[in-house]
């Protein structure tokens, strides 16, 4: 088999942020927060996907931050994290990400105060 015919080598999923912007969480209702210039920061470090509403409008504005599949490998789960409306606590969760999220390295202690626990998964009746 020649080198030409050797798949090349698939990059490893990273962390990724789910940024909430629906219903509450990037809308004027979170009054005093730069919602675009807030995706636009975490984009720049990170691959984001904008979701519709999360289910935690009493929380917004909300990002979740997934694990790699390293990260994943190791048993992380995604971590919810709410009221995230300064461009620091932005900052912080660009960084942590970056760097590898969760199960790789270990969550900063200031984002204790931003996680929230996810809403539970509705069943059918």
């Amino acid at each position: 088999m020649s080198s030409d015919s050797v798949p090349p080598a698939r990059e490893p999923v990273p962390c990724r942020v789910v940024v909430c912007r629906d219903c509450c969480c990037g809308t004027p209702k979170v009054t005093g927060v730069d919602h675009t210039a807030q995706t636009a920061r975490l984009s720049a470090r990170v691959p984001v996907r904008v979701s519709a509403c999360l289910d935690v409008c009493e929380q917004a504005n909300v990002i979740v931050v997934q694990p790699s599949a390293a990260g994943r490998a190791a048993g992380a789960r995604p971590v919810w994290l709410g009221l995230v409306n300064d461009p620091d606590a932005t900052e912080d969760i660009a960084a942590w990400a970056q760097a590898g999220g969760p199960g790789v390295i270990p969550q900063p202690e200031i984002l204790d105060l931003y996680t929230i626990t996810p809403p539970r998964r509705r069943t059918a009746s």
